[in-house]
């Protein structure tokens, strides 16, 4: 039989836990992306591309893949001619959503602090 393992102390599961959460949003875009899924709902790829000024495509796609392999969004392939993708956020990922609404009213709060410095 294998040996069970023993669950990390409760400060240290909380850094984990804080750690996978970065690791999750990590990059420039991926938190620009969700929230204007939220904001669009359903949206196309091209669509999310001219939301998300001076994303590339090819790193569009990639954080779009990495988001959805996190189960944070949906893709769903469209059955038009020329067929397009289009994606949504999943129910997990409006969970976040208090987090990016923190996360904007602190850097609205910092902006002022600086301007007035």
């Amino acid at each position: 039989m294998g040996k069970l393992k023993s669950n990390p102390a409760p400060g240290i599961e909380r850094q984990l836990a804080l750690q996978d959460a970065l690791d999750l949003l990590r990059g420039k875009w991926k938190i620009l992306i969700l929230r204007s899924l939220y904001l669009n709902g359903t949206i196309r790829f091209k669509d999310l591309l001219e939301t998300s000024k001076g994303i590339t495509p090819k790193v569009l796609s990639n954080e779009l893949k990495q988001l959805e392999e996190n189960l944070l969004i949906t893709r769903t392939v469209n059955n038009t001619k020329p067929v397009t993708v289009s994606y949504a956020l999943t129910n997990h990922a409006t969970e976040m959503l208090p987090v990016i609404n923190a996360l904007i009213e602190f850097g609205l709060k910092h902006r002022k602090k600086i301007m007035s410095a």
